[in-house]
């Protein structure tokens, strides 16, 4: 028979364990879908027109997994927090965009197929770089590149990602800001160190309307 004590006990681990019962099953929610083979391809086709020419082959894959990372493993419902010295907290993430893409990585490849190419990927870089253009110029210019994916417009989100990430600022000033590190002050009265490419940075020639 279990007397008052052992049932307060009991009820008490219930009521420790219902908290982490609940961040398992948050865990184990299912990630957003991955992308396909075929769409991570149209991916490394727009980073090798649109991104740095100073960017070797890892440096253009390294910013075509960061983005696609970012899709699978972004979470509905989120706690965002609040912004640096912000006491407010921000509203929780909204619905994934990535269910936004498909139509537009089917229209990179029409527009390839247009030129005769067998798909965006197939495309010459000339014929490729034209139809990123054409993404950023339709159905209206892009003003402002995003710092996150908003789903809007695919070439936008993935340019505009690689563009405000801390590998891209270093690339940009040839230093190793490290603007995403943490730093304590030894040392903060020195500039960063140089760092070392194979071609002077320059950003894509793509007319859109940034």
């Amino acid at each position: 028979m279990i007397n008052r004590r052992s049932l307060l006990k009991l009820g008490g681990a219930m009521v420790a364990w219902r908290p982490f019962a609940r961040l398992k099953v948050m865990a184990e929610a299912p990630q957003a879908p991955a992308f396909t083979p075929e769409q991570i391809t149209t991916l490394s086709g727009i980073a090798e027109v649109a991104l740095p020419t100073s960017l070797d082959a890892d440096g253009r894959d390294g910013a075509v997994r960061k983005f696609v990372s970012w899709h699978v493993n972004y979470r509905e419902g989120a706690d965002m927090g609040h912004g640096y010295g912000n006491s407010t907290l921000r509203q929780k993430s909204g619905p994934p965009v990535s269910p936004r893409y498909p139509p537009q990585f089917a229209a990179l490849d029409q527009a390839a197929r247009a030129q005769g190419a067998a798909s965006f990927a197939a495309a010459s870089p000339a014929i490729r770089r034209a139809i990123v253009e054409t993404a950023l110029n339709t159905p209206q210019p892009v003003n402002r590149l995003p710092a996150r994916p908003t789903g809007a417009n695919l070439v936008a989100d993935f340019i505009g990602m690689y563009f405000n990430s801390a590998g891209a600022f270093d690339l940009a000033y040839q230093a190793a800001i490290g603007r995403d590190d943490c730093r304590d002050l030894e040392n903060s009265d020195r500039p960063p160190s140089p760092i070392k490419t194979n071609a002077t940075p320059k950003t894509p020639t793509i007319a859109g309307g940034c």
